[in-house]
């Protein structure tokens, strides 16, 4: 019987979330990059697995699951393990309030956003830009138009903005959805977070379950843009940023960090 095949990217913070579940669920699937820097989540091949063009993906037996959501569940379908099911706060952690994609670039004033335009961000932003309009420009891109349309306007349009070649109004509106988001990204990690976990350490208990495979990969996230490298600065990062954290915050890390399947999702304890 053939493997389910797992679309990711090493880097990729919702790819990471399955990463972490197939290690945790013992689910063996066959593992194939799609690089996110050049745009090849774009390609006319990757959209007939996945239409939105995101990662993750997972294929098996003809049949394509989309969402970070989807593939979990479908892992934690398959698995001989049980753990604990999701509850709302999976839904809540993918709302674009809280968006650790928008993260990577965003800035709240003009020293951050001179960091970001000269970073990585910016880069990463580029040559994404690039793949897509290489791919759009391909005869098989013709039947998903709409589809290219639309991603070409969404980044071309935060291309200029880092390059600095969007009117000033557009920079400062920029600023303020950064400043938003960032504070919703704190409300979660000192309020939502720590008010999910029960008798803990996890969310679902003394085992993570389906909502902690979610919530680990976004805490990951947001523990590296706050500065953290390694998993062991993870809490002095978060700390920094939005001070002291809830112990039950500070224990969900401790003991995500020591299990085998963070090490596989995260080689070497590198963040991303």
């Amino acid at each position: 019987m053939s493997k389910p095949i797992l679309y990711g990217f090493p880097i990729s913070i919702w790819a990471s979330a399955p990463a972490l579940a197939s290690a945790e669920l013992d689910v063996d699937v066959e593992y194939k990059v799609i690089d996110l820097s050049q745009g090849d989540n774009f390609s006319p091949e990757f959209l007939k697995h996945n239409p939105n063009g995101t990662l993750p993906a997972l294929v098996h037996n003809g049949k394509s699951y989309i969402s970070t959501v989807e593939v979990i569940e479908y892992l934690v379908s398959v698995s001989s393990k049980k753990v604990a099911p999701a509850t709302s706060i999976t839904t809540v952690v993918h709302e674009d309030k809280y968006d650790p994609n928008f993260a990577f670039v965003a800035s709240r004033n003009d020293e951050e956003f001179a960091q970001v335009s000269n970073g990585i961000g910016a880069g990463f932003t580029a040559s994404r830009l690039a793949g897509l309009r290489k791919y759009a420009a391909s005869p098989e891109a013709q039947p998903h138009k709409e589809f290219y349309d639309k991603q070409i306007t969404k980044i071309s349009s935060l291309d200029a903005l880092l390059k600095g070649n969007a009117p000033d109004e557009g920079k400062q509106q920029f600023f303020a959805l950064s400043t938003s988001l960032w504070e919703n990204i704190k409300v979660f990690a000192i309020e939502t977070l720590p008010g999910a976990i029960n008798e803990g350490p996890f969310i679902g208990g003394a085992i993570p379950g389906q909502d902690d495979y979610h919530v680990g990969a976004w805490l990951a996230r947001i523990a590296c843009l706050c500065g953290a490298k390694k998993s062991e600065e993870g809490v002095a990062a978060l700390e920094k940023r939005f001070g002291p954290l809830p112990e039950k915050v500070k224990k969900y890390w401790a003991e995500w960090i020591v299990r085998e399947s963070w090490t596989k999702a995260y080689p070497d304890n590198n963040l991303h």
